[in-house]
């Protein structure tokens, strides 16, 4: 794909283009290559629309059929969050996955290639709607619409740079479109502290322009997304005042986030799309299916189960104490094979869920317990466990909180990408999943791109 000898951001304008045509072929168009202008309402519209398919990352279609891993959300960064984690086995073919699962990544791992080039597209596509749909004059495309569209860029790429930031560290920061294979030659690499300030200048951006929902829509960003967003950015930076704050915001809103009775109504039936449970969700279709189906459901369901449920979160979710009505999470074969259920549906039309409201109720007792304000810890806990169809939680000493906190994200989001980002940011990881090597809490950059880069992407240590 690349022939030059410099930087990620070549590639970048290739993926870029190349998915353009792929887009082309799909109705209703939701991307418009970077040769367009955003002249208008329905360009600009348009583009912040592909800025979203470039997000969900998804497979393409063959046929009817889903093919290739998707390259962020939708496929393959999800397994990012929960393969190095505990709650999943490796069943399958793929020597390149159990790297993964046992903490034993090598910066020549594809996949680590896939999913920043598809994350640095998606900031490319957000760059664009950035610098351009402020600039439109259109009639038809009110000071607010044009705040909103440009807002949501902003959140996309915070969102883009936040994943990067807790997968790699510090990254190249890109803040104009790319626009030829040579304009970004030269950029260097960030310190994570500046990366995390990105995210932070983005999410600010996004809330000052995006407006609160008039109705639920979590298929597209507002301000109480990029709240949400907020909340768990504060959390990774044990700034517990600013997590319980942004948290307390969202969950004010119970028009239109709400804890969906019982845990399996957000994705039971099939039909359960854009639910008061996500305050953020990323939706694909026939043409454009979520990649990670395939990987979870066995051949009986035309999948390839790729990896399944441990024994561990198996006993987990099937305890009445522990797991409660969350069973309905795996699902096991006639021949005796648990198999993750939560992303079932044929064709692979199952939502990406970024942001949960029950996240966000998570968020909010963890911040409140490791700022000692106990009662109100255990009400946010409680809630999530009631849903469950589970007793209030007998904790009582904050550490006791804290750790009932932590093994209810466990099972709250067994098949969702967090475990494994929750562990590293509690530094729990290590005694946890038994690393010995501090270093592999983050990952190996592509090593193609360390290659390509001139000394301007230095490799992370131990790797």
């Amino acid at each position: 794909m690349r022939n030059s000898t410099k930087y990620i951001y070549a590639a970048l304008l290739l993926l870029t283009f190349s998915a353009c045509k792929k887009f082309l072929t799909v109705l209703p168009v939701d991307q418009v290559s970077d040769k367009v202008t955003i002249v208008d309402a329905t360009s600009a519209e348009t583009a912040v629309r592909g800025v979203y398919r470039a997000l969900a990352g998804g497979a393409t279609a063959v046929a009817g059929s889903a093919t290739g891993t998707g390259t962020y959300y939708g496929g393959g960064f999800e397994t990012f969050g929960y393969l190095p984690g505990d709650n999943i086995v490796w069943t399958g073919s793929q020597a390149v996955i159990q790297q993964f699962i046992s903490h034993t990544i090598t910066s020549d791992n594809g996949n680590l290639e896939t999913v920043w080039t598809g994350i640095y597209a998606t900031i490319n596509g957000a760059n664009q709607v950035i610098a351009n749909v402020p600039l439109v004059k259109d009639a038809s495309l009110t000071q607010a619409a044009q705040n909103q569209l440009t807002g949501e860029g902003y959140f996309i790429r915070a969102l883009s740079y936040f994943d990067l930031a807790r997968t790699w560290g510090g990254v190249p920061i890109v803040l104009t479109p790319t626009l030829t294979a040579t304009d970004k030659n030269g950029v260097t690499r960030s310190t994570l502290a500046q990366t995390y300030a990105q995210v932070l200048s983005d999410l600010n951006a996004a809330d000052s322009l995006m407006s609160l929902p008039a109705t639920q829509n979590p298929v597209r960003a507002n301000k109480e997304t990029a709240w949400a967003l907020k909340a768990r950015y504060y959390l990774y930076q044990k700034d517990w005042a600013n997590a319980e704050i942004y948290a307390s915001k969202v969950i004010a809103d119970s028009i239109n986030y709400q804890l969906l009775q019982p845990y399996g109504a957000f994705f039971q039936p099939a039909s359960a799309i854009a639910t008061k449970e996500s305050v953020f969700e990323l939706s694909y279709n026939a043409l454009y299916p979520n990649g990670s189906r395939s990987d979870w459901q066995p051949p009986a369901n035309g999948g390839t189960r790729q990896w399944a449920p441990n024994d561990s979160l198996v006993s987990l979710l099937n305890n009445p104490l522990i797991g409660g009505n969350r069973n309905v999470l795996i699902a096991q074969t006639s021949t005796g094979l648990w198999y993750g259920n939560l992303d079932y549906r044929s064709p692979a039309t199952d939502p990406s869920y970024i942001i949960r409201i029950a996240e966000v109720y998570l968020i909010r007792a963890e911040a409140r317990a490791e700022q000692s304000e106990l009662p109100g810890a255990l009400s946010d806990l409680n809630a999530i466990r009631s849903r469950a169809g589970l007793a209030a939680s007998s904790a009582v000493a904050q550490p006791d909180i804290l750790l009932a906190i932590e093994n209810e994200n466990r099972i709250e989001f067994a098949l969702e990408p967090h475990r494994w980002f929750d562990l590293v940011r509690t530094g729990r990881a290590q005694a946890v999943l038994g690393i010995t090597d501090p270093n592999q809490l983050v990952f190996p950059l592509p090593l193609q791109e360390v290659n390509l880069s001139n000394g301007n992407l230095p490799q992370n240590p131990g790797y």
